[in-house]
């Protein structure tokens, strides 16, 4: 059983920043031997993939939309997961998502995922 709880939504300007934190509380197996990703979701629009975190082997996979903008980490002494967005676009604009899965991979889509937070806004203003 994993509880994710994302932070560091907010409203900025284009070409500004933001880090997104997700805190995760993991009982019966630890945080580090979890997969974690981030996903968003834009009003009208299906929840897609923005960046994942092997579960321990530092492999990391980003959508194009998002890659050379945005670093996922992850601190598994805190067990915390972070999205450092850089060089934001209105485009950008969604609720984010943390998610954590058992894969052995890095995974990709939804289905991959067992375990949600409950999301963080991010609006990026033109």
């Amino acid at each position: 059983q994993v509880q994710l709880v994302e932070s560091g939504g907010g409203l900025v300007q284009a070409g500004g920043s933001l880090r997104l934190s997700c805190a995760a509380s993991a009982s019966g197996r630890a945080f580090s031997t979890y997969a974690m990703g981030w996903f968003r979701q834009a009003l009208g629009k299906e929840r897609e993939f923005v960046a994942a975190f092997s579960r321990s082997g530092g492999i990391t996979d980003y959508s194009d939309s998002v890659k050379g903008r945005f670093t996922i980490s992850r601190d598994n002494a805190k067990n915390t997961v972070y999205l450092q967005m850089n060089g934001l676009k209105p485009e950008d604009t969604a609720v984010y998502y943390c998610a954590a899965s058992a894969s052995a991979i890095v995974p990709t889509y939804t289905h991959q995922y067992r375990y949600w937070g409950q999301g963080t806004q991010v609006t990026v203003s033109s």
